[in-house]
């Protein structure tokens, strides 16, 4: 099978997993386990007939298309090395996509060319009430088909390890785990440094949670809260949490489309308290640019088919906007929970993250008028302009450069492998870390080089090298 270039669609994710189990009869199955609200055919590809089973699980979010990618290749690799199954007493269980119908939505900027307008023009993610691995009334309370469908699988095959493949559309990569995993930092590092890489040391998403090592994470047990820390903080039950009943640890592995090196800057900022009033103000600035243009596209897209699910998000996030500029800004936020320590990745994670939800917002009015196929409020050649503003300021000013689809699916691949045999050799679960902020040695760079030989030992490739899988000049 020829490596992906690009990133696959629902349908093509399905035909390569039926070849793949031609060639395989014997080892690989495909089965569906689900139908998604459109009525689309969830899949699962399993791999080996061992009796411990992992769950990975691609496509949660939507625009987020790089784990279909992943779980091919990770297919492959466990047909190729017996170490993975047979050895390991090992089943692998693929999910292809757990929002096949949002998929769907983004295939309008999958097969590129993927410039930052393109792919933001195109864009789209459900809102938080309707994305499947957030449980908000609880596992007894899912109510989408595609949610129930997770749920089915992991009390069905109780995994001792489960992956989510996530995407960052700007930034670096990271993991975020339900238990520690001692050593994955380290791996991370360096799969990290060989494939180019940028591992974002201080994510938005993990602002305020404990910190197991450089871009290594542990997710908080879910509390309750309200929709904004829900959309912020993870800060409900989801479906990492729902297998522990069953000893599972769950890593969710975040690969980044475009890479900006200053996320892995852990230098100290010359003036922090600065940088964060610029970024507030932006985010200000940009809240009421955009609810104005809200303002006037929504009364002429209302009837159009769809619009309440385009404007779903769309309304999420403008319900978390003022929270975050004020939780940023020195002169605002309140001393109850103050900013953890703050250096130049940390402050660049922050200001990524407040131009991504403008730009995500821009997007989507953008597409709701372009398929309204009129525009009589006037706001299409408004919201060009700010999309390709804001598109400049993440290329030219945070120097954000692409990263080949083949490179982002081997980086996920290497760093799920590595988890994978952490969790496979782990014989109890640990407890909570007491880890404080994550502290970047670069001592992770110049490990032994056999410890990277072992590290990544059971990545399947034959006559496995230091060199990526797939060379970079076919990219």
């Amino acid at each position: 099978m020829p490596p992906l270039l690009r990133y696959p669609t629902v349908d093509e994710l399905s035909a390569r997993a039926a070849a793949l189990v031609a060639r395989h009869p014997r080892r690989a199955r495909l089965r569906r386990v689900g139908t998604s609200r459109a009525g689309t055919p969830m899949w699962l590809l399993s791999v080996g007939h061992g009796s411990r089973h992992t769950l990975i699980v691609a496509g949660p979010h939507a625009n987020e298309p790089v784990g279909g990618a992943t779980v091919l290749r990770l297919a492959e690799r466990a047909l190729a090395d017996p170490r993975l199954s047979d050895a390991a007493d090992t089943t692998w269980n693929l999910l292809l996509s757990l929002d096949p119908d949002g998929s769907r939505r983004n295939e309008g900027w999958l097969r590129g060319p993927y410039t930052l307008g393109h792919h933001f023009r195109h864009f789209f993610r459900p809102g938080f009430l309707e994305q499947p691995e957030w449980l908000p009334d609880g596992a007894a309370g899912a109510v989408l088909p595609e949610t129930r469908c997770l749920l089915d699988l992991q009390d069905e095959l109780r995994p001792f390890f489960q992956c989510s493949l996530h995407g960052v559309d700007v930034g670096g990569g990271f993991v975020e785990l339900t238990r520690e995993l001692p050593g994955l930092p380290e791996r991370v590092a360096r799969i990290a440094a060989r494939l180019g890489i940028p591992r974002e040391l201080r994510p938005y998403d993990t602002l305020y949670w404990p910190c197991l090592g450089p871009a290594v994470y542990r997710i908080p047990p879910p509390r309750r809260g309200d929709l904004a820390a829900a959309i912020t903080e993870a800060a409900v039950e989801s479906t990492w949490f729902h297998p522990h009943r069953h000893g599972t640890v769950t890593a969710v592995v975040e690969a980044p489309m475009w890479g900006v090196a200053a996320v892995e800057d852990a230098s100290p900022a010359p003036d922090a308290d600065a940088a964060l009033r610029t970024v507030s103000r932006a985010l200000r600035h940009d809240t009421r640019l955009l609810e104005d243009l809200l303002t006037r596209v929504r009364p002429s897209v209302s009837g159009t088919p769809d619009a309440a699910r385009m404007l779903a998000p769309v309304d999420d996030y403008v319900l978390v906007w003022p929270g975050l500029a004020d939780a940023w800004d020195p002169d605002v936020h309140t001393t109850a929970r103050p900013l953890p320590p703050l250096d130049t990745a940390r402050l660049t994670t922050l200001a990524l993250s407040g131009r991504r939800v403008a730009l995500r917002t821009a997007g989507l009015l953008h597409q709701l008028v372009t398929r309204a196929g009129h525009d009589p409020a006037g706001v299409l050649p408004e919201l060009d302009r700010l999309i390709d503003e804001w598109c400049a300021d993440y290329r030219d000013g945070h120097g954000a450069r692409w990263i080949p689809v083949a490179r982002q699916a081997e980086y996920q691949a290497r760093v799920v492998l590595a988890a994978f045999e952490l969790a496979a050799g782990s014989p109890h679960p640990s407890g909570p870390s007491s880890q404080g902020p994550c502290t970047d040695s670069r001592a992770d760079s110049r490990a032994d080089p056999r410890a990277d030989r072992r590290a990544d030992s059971h990545s399947g490739e034959q006559g496995w090298s230091s060199e990526p899988a797939v060379p970079m000049h076919r990219e």
